[in-house]
């Protein structure tokens, strides 16, 4: 069984994100890297996200995205709480404080059957 910041490579194909540890490891067409787990809007864990044709990281709660380079917020949340819908006002204060507040980034590599989170 993997260690707690580990994920078996085969659990992580193209556009997939799993939990490592405290880390979100995501492969954004075959590029693995890590980043802290917790969205900055209302704190979701990011390794229940998705890449998307951009490769960017997507929050599952509410779909703000984050670039998986810097950790920077690059589009804030669609909705907040129960609320699924635009709330531009909302959105922007929270991409701000996004882009203050970055995801903390890490390397993953590939070693044998497992990605580890390079510390």
């Amino acid at each position: 069984m993997p260690e707690p910041d580990r994920v078996r490579a085969s659990d992580l194909p193209p556009g997939a994100v799993r939990p490592a540890g405290p880390w979100a490891v995501a492969n954004a067409d075959g590029r693995l890297v890590a980043v802290s787990r917790r969205c900055r809007h209302q704190l979701a864990d990011l390794a229940q996200g998705s890449v998307d044709a951009e490769n960017c990281l997507v929050c599952p709660w509410h779909q703000s995205r984050y670039d998986l380079h810097t950790g920077e917020m690059v589009s804030g949340p669609r909705g907040f709480l129960g609320y699924h819908g635009p709330a531009p006002g909302y959105s922007g204060l929270v991409k701000l404080f996004g882009q203050v507040v970055r995801l903390r980034v890490r390397r993953a590599l590939r070693r044998g059957d497992d990605v580890v989170v390079e510390e």
